[in-house]
């Protein structure tokens, strides 16, 4: 009879690549985890500095080492690694950033006792810094934060496994470099999120990372995530009012036209809202806030200005019970008198 293998309870995936700046650090923080029942899968992705080397000079059996024959990317790397991960929780880590030694034993002890709770990340603090990025904790607080920006710092979580497996999820390389921004989106569909509130982590920030590197198209990611999570609410639309909204959502400014249907759309976004997927009242705020960013982008962060800008001011400051400070106010009105532009 064949022996049973026992598997981990852990898998550590850490993608990597040209990190031989900060490889050894990152690594001698999983090794010296107070939490010892894990497997570190280790996937270099092509790197062409002496990153494999520092690697191999580790001998370490939880250690388990690939290597790419061609570069094809870091969404590719976590994907494989979900595909060969044999533990019941995968954490996340990268080639650059320092765990704290106690890391794996917290996370594992919430997630064991709240099997509802699919997702634990933490707070993280930036390296050379005295900065801590203070996420919000409980899962209606990241629901309502992902609408603003990702609330979860993609290298401190640890993740179930089973839930990969049962709704087939894995990350989505057209979102890359927000990925992770997009895989919380899909994953709070089938579970909770949870922030513990304390710095499990230190992050390091370079000008080599993706994310530094692709700003514009991460920015260009966020976007479309954040459209897609307000889909959950399954509200009527056209692609004129797709279209609009996500030029709110882009801080684009809108025209008058389009200005003026956002009363409407507010409404029905509250209205498909009655089901409760956000909190009630922390939604309306994220909608006026949104109705506070198209008043003040459309009469001050204008290229050209006119005294039909006034007039248009008058009328939206009426029907929204809106309006600007005096000074700015003074401001609009001599700028429109004389036909001001930018």
């Amino acid at each position: 009879m064949d022996s049973i293998i026992k598997k981990p309870k852990i898998t550590v995936l850490m993608p990597v690549y040209n990190c031989e700046l900060y490889i050894k650090e990152a690594i001698d923080s999983i090794l010296n985890q107070t939490f010892l029942d894990f497997e570190f899968i280790i996937i270099d992705d092509a790197s062409t500095d002496e990153t494999l080397s520092i690697i191999k000079s580790y001998h370490d059996n939880r250690i388990k080492l690939i290597e790419k024959p061609l570069n094809t990317g870091y969404t590719n790397s976590l994907n494989y690694g979900l595909s060969i991960a044999k533990g019941e929780y995968i954490a996340r880590m990268d080639g650059d950033d320092i765990s704290f030694p106690e890391r794996f034993e917290k996370q594992i002890d919430f997630l064991d006792k709240n099997l509802d709770v699919v997702v634990c990340g933490s707070f993280f603090k930036i390296i050379g810094t005295a900065k801590i990025f203070a996420v919000c904790e409980n899962h209606e607080e990241i629901k309502l934060a992902m609408l603003q920006d990702c609330p979860m710092g993609h290298p401190t979580v640890m993740m179930r496994k089973k839930i990969f497996q049962e709704y087939d999820l894995i990350y989505d390389r057209s979102k890359e470099p927000a990925e992770d921004y997009d895989l919380w989106t899909r994953l709070l569909m089938v579970g909770k999120l949870h922030n513990l509130q304390e710095v499990l982590l230190y992050y390091r920030m370079h000008n080599s990372q993706v994310s530094n590197k692709r700003n514009n198209e991460q920015k260009q990611a966020a976007i479309e995530i954040k459209l897609n999570l307000l889909n959950y609410l399954n509200f009527e639309k056209n692609n004129e009012s797709r279209n609009v909204l996500k030029k709110i959502i882009r801080r684009d400014v809108l025209d008058f036209e389009e200005m003026q249907q956002f009363p409407a759309l507010k409404n029905k976004l509250i209205l498909a809202n009655e089901i409760s997927f956000f909190e009630k009242t922390g939604f309306e705020k994220y909608l006026l806030n949104l109705k506070k960013n198209i008043f003040k982008d459309y009469f001050l962060n204008r290229e050209k200005y006119s005294p039909r800008v006034y007039f248009q001011y008058l009328k939206i400051k009426k029907e929204w019970k809106s309006k600007l400070i005096l000074f700015h106010e003074i401001k609009l009105v001599i700028k429109s008198m004389i036909y001001y532009k930018k």
